[in-house]
Order: structure tokens, then sequence, then C-alpha cells
């Protein structure tokens, strides 16, 4: 198989810094979209992946996954989109496509395992894939998604991950009109989760520890803040909510926000991966139907339905536009919440 020479932004091991590399990508073959990205976001998983915080990690490793780009070429099969339109590419960039996930258009949970963009197998040059810190990407125009014309490019990137992130939960615990929703952290995710929420009508509230974000989260959107280590403003809203959006991404008390869910109500994590501490305690949980859940990304069926209603309802990130050579800056930004709310790059700036 063919392959080009790509400039990208990765590093070699989990404690060096990402500098500028050259990585590999396959010529397009008969269903592949050749895309030149414009702009990608800057997601935790990015910095998780680079530092081998989850362990795992393949070096190089050149994260990126909230790809917004042009389409360059396109393979002889390729129906979906032509050269010159505007394409997005979020988290995955294949899966098995037979199992009984893929089927029901869940490829997040593919029985056999998704190809994340970065640090998943690559099936056609062996090794591993190469994410959107990178001129260009070569992907699977399953996998492709179209953008909305109307929306922000550079806004637009972060949907990719923290948009179908916050958006499927929504959707698959059928938040609507009249939802009372909450959402537990404003960062990347939980500034899409009140705009998401607010645009599918629901009623949304913030929890935080820092009154501070207050007049941020009703600017988003938000209908009220509630400062969560604030017992009486806790006990203000217990039983109220349908649905809660937890967006943490480190190990956290979940047990006071169960009390704030209304019979049958269910909290999602979306931002924390592994052990919860405290333990949960299962008492309210039983006393009131209770549920705690996860959430993954989404499918790319689900993904194209958010871009859409994100293009109808004219929503997209807040975001900070950097240059490729500022990555490890930001990296130690993110890493102190010192952004509103997502850090997108200008990928114009590796040229």
């Amino acid at each position: 198989m063919g392959t080009n020479i790509v400039k990208a932004y990765g590093t070699q091991s989990a404690t060096d810094s990402l500098k500028e590399i050259n990585i590999q990508r396959r010529e397009v073959t008969a269903n592949d979209i050749e895309i030149e990205i414009l702009y990608c976001g800057v997601c935790h998983s990015d910095l998780h992946t680079a530092r081998n915080d989850w362990g795992g990690s393949v070096y190089p490793a050149v994260p990126g996954h909230e790809i917004v780009g042009k389409v360059t070429k396109v393979g002889a099969g390729v129906t979906k989109l032509k050269v010159g339109d505007h394409a997005a590419v979020g988290c995955l960039v294949d899966s098995c496509r037979t199992c009984a996930s893929c089927k029901e258009d869940l490829e997040q949970y593919c029985l056999n395992g998704f190809v994340g963009t970065y640090n998943g197998k690559d099936k056609h040059l062996g090794g591993q894939t190469f994410g959107g810190y990178s001129e260009k990407v070569v992907v699977d125009e399953h996998f492709v998604l179209k953008v909305p014309s109307n929306l922000d490019l550079a806004a637009t990137a972060p949907l990719l991950c923290a948009g179908i992130t916050t958006w499927s939960p929504l959707r698959h615990w059928n938040v609507g009109k009249g939802s009372k929703v909450a959402v537990v952290g404003l960062g990347g995710l939980g500034h899409m989760a009140i705009k998401l929420a607010k645009g599918m009508g629901a009623e949304v509230t913030l929890f935080s520890r820092t009154p501070s974000k207050t007049k941020d989260a009703l600017a988003l959107g938000a209908d009220a803040v509630v400062i969560s280590n604030d017992e009486d403003q806790m006990a203000a809203v217990k039983g109220k909510f349908d649905v809660i959006i937890d967006t943490v991404p480190y190990v956290h008390d979940v047990n006071p926000y169960i009390t704030t869910l209304n019979i049958s109500g269910t909290l999602v994590l979306v931002g924390y991966l592994g052990g919860l501490e405290p333990i949960l305690n299962t008492v309210p949980m039983i006393l009131g139907r209770k549920s705690v859940a996860g959430s993954l990304i989404g499918g790319i069926a689900e993904t194209q339905e958010m871009l859409d209603f994100c293009g109808e309802h004219n929503i997209v990130s807040e975001i900070e536009i950097i240059k490729m050579q500022e990555i490890n800056e930001a990296y130690e930004r993110m890493l102190k919440s010192d952004v509103r709310y997502r850090f997108v790059i200008d990928m114009a700036s590796l040229k």
C-alpha cells in the first residue's frame, strides 16, 4: 500500500514533550477520504495518552480526536463527500462492523474493540493509528462526518468528543422538553452538556464547588447553579433531577448527588474512569430506583445526528485557539482547568 509522509506533533515517551515528527499516512483506498486538517480540539484523553496515564500507550504517540478539515481526495467508491467539502472525524476510525453493537450503530461499544483515531491498531499499515495533531488524515468514509455549513469550523471541532460524549447520554436517557437535568463540573464536557441539554428543551442546573463559575454557567444557558459543598443548597434540590451528567475527570464522591435524583433518576459518569471512592451507598438507590451509569462517546450515526442538531440550533463550543507549537503549555494549563472551555489547535501553524 502506498504511503505519504506527513508532518505531525507527537511524543516519543510518557515523559517527553510533544514536538514535530514525521508520520506515514496511507494512500486513499476505494472507500477512503483524505482530509486536510484545519482544526483539532485538545481533549483530556490526548494528555492521558501522551503521558501513558491509562497504561497501554504506544509510542510515538500523536493525539487528537476532535478533527475538522477539508476533503482533499476520495476513493473510487466514496459517495458520502466530495473534494472540497468540509468533514469531521471524532474518536473512532474503524470497528469490526459485524458484531451486534456495530449493527446497531453503536461502534463505540464494538464487541471486538473499536479502532481509536489515535493509539488504535492500524489495520492498513500495521502499528498504531495517529491522531489529528497532523497535517492530514485518511479515514474510511463510514467514520467521516459532515459538518453543517453554518457552523464555525474551529468551534465545531470539540463537538467530535466533548459534544458527542454528553449528547449520547442525554439522548439515551430521553432528555427533552421539561426534563430536569443537572451537570457536574464546568469544563470542556460540562459546558457542552449545558448547551445541548438546553437546546433539547431541558431545565438545566450546574453543580459546582466554585461560586465564581455561576456567571459563566448562566451565560452558557444554565437556569440555576448549585454550590455542591453547600449543604443548604444541596438540600434545596433533593429529589429534583431526572438525569445528572457527571463530567468530573478524577475520583470524587458521587453520593451527595444521588440524593438530588428523583425517583428512577440516573447519574451518568462520562468523565472519570476507575473505582469510586468513597464507596457508593446503595440505600438511596434502592429506596428510589435510582441508577448510577456510564456512557462512552457515541456511534457514527448518533454523532451525525448531534452535528445536525447543533447546525439547527447554532450550538458550538467556547474555544481558545492555539498554535500547534503551544501544545505543551496548553496541557499544563488544562491540568489547572485554565481554559474556557476547550483549546483548539489552528493546524495552519504546523505548515
